[in-house]
């Protein structure tokens, strides 16, 4: 070979190593853990876990190119939440992602090294994941749902749509922050409006069914459904004895008002795991969670089933119906 030509071909690997380095390292599988808290067949979890792997893709990402996905169903059951735990920090994936404050804090407890990414959590600094929204300092971040603060404006409506109402029911989790949380935020505002108020756990169905079916007893009463992964994983029953009871019912979550319930106001509950493909692509890529800030919801969403109200014979006001952002004829 002639020595130009032998220069050549050094410059020529000098510049092309470099990017075959970088190919390689592009191609390079990683692993990614995901621990849901609903139910494998729940289409609920399953437009989540979607709109994840949608944004994952758009970044870049392929399973089975460079990228190895180990997923666990928790069906809002605690056993299965600490039991996914474990086996997901055992296989020692670059990245968790984390559905809701229930998925997270096993895991936090599993490990505080591996990166976790975490979406609808209600209150990340009074749960414990993180120390600061602004920076979280350890080894968690993500994405928060409705602000307990929002729990005046689902009185509001159901004051706007029942003016009679003198007594609410709060169906919530008593075990998690959020659901003691919510309830704290309620009965503040609660005084205002004169409403008298009134709990309902989800530890099971039939606890559930007690509480709905005794607190219907008394007219003039409506019901406000917290968001959390009970109630989401048993809202078919509650839709369906809010119904039976003629009990009108103010949700957290769009999903209630899709699968039959009368109104709901809150976040996005897809959105934030879109959004969070993009944490799990910048850490990937060697960014750390204790420098990604906690980020809040961007989209609202207010929405009104009419079918339901047909059958509950109420009269949603024009002032309400002109705000929505959905409704269901």
């Amino acid at each position: 070979m002639r020595r130009r030509e032998f220069i050549a071909f050094i410059g020529g690997t000098a510049v092309a190593s470099p990017l075959l380095a970088t190919t390689q390292q592009r191609e390079k599988m990683r692993r990614l853990g995901v621990l849901m808290n609903l139910a494998s067949d729940d289409a609920e979890g399953q437009a989540r876990l979607a709109a994840f792997l949608q944004g994952l893709q758009e970044a870049g990402w392929a399973v089975g190119r460079n990228l190895r996905i180990d997923i666990r169903w928790a069906a809002a059951e605690a056993d299965l939440f600490r039991k996914h735990a474990t086996e997901l920090v055992a296989l020692a994936p670059d990245v968790i992602l984390a559905s809701g404050t229930p998925a997270a804090t096993p895991l936090l407890q599993a490990t505080r090294s591996l990166p976790i990414v975490f979406a609808q959590v209600v209150d990340p600094v009074g749960a414990g994941l993180v120390a600061d929204l602004a920076h979280p300092g350890g080894n968690a971040t993500g994405f928060t749902v409705s602000e307990y603060g929002i729990s005046a404006k689902w009185l509001e409506l159901l004051r706007e749509i029942v003016p009679g109402v003198k007594r609410v029911a709060v169906i919530r989790d008593p075990a998690t922050s959020s659901g003691i949380g919510y309830l704290g935020a309620i009965r503040s505002a609660a005084p205002s409006f004169g409403l008298e108020l009134t709990t309902i756990g989800v530890g099971d169905a039939a606890e559930i069914e007690r509480g709905i079916g005794a607190f219907a007893r008394a007219p003039n009463s409506g019901l406000i459904v917290t968001g959390n992964s009970l109630t989401i994983a048993h809202r078919e029953l509650i839709i369906t004895l809010a119904a039976r009871h003629r009990l009108p019912a103010v949700y957290n979550l769009r999903l209630f008002v899709n699968d039959g319930g009368l109104i709901s106001y809150g976040s996005d509950t897809i959105d934030p795991y879109r959004r969070a493909a993009g944490y799990v692509d910048r850490i990937l890529k060697g960014e750390k969670p204790a420098d990604l800030p906690v980020q809040s919801p961007t989209k609202f969403e207010l929405a009104i089933n009419l079918k339901t109200a047909k059958a509950l014979d109420l009269t949603v006001p024009a002032s309400v119906l002109g705000r929505a952002d959905e409704v269901i004829e």
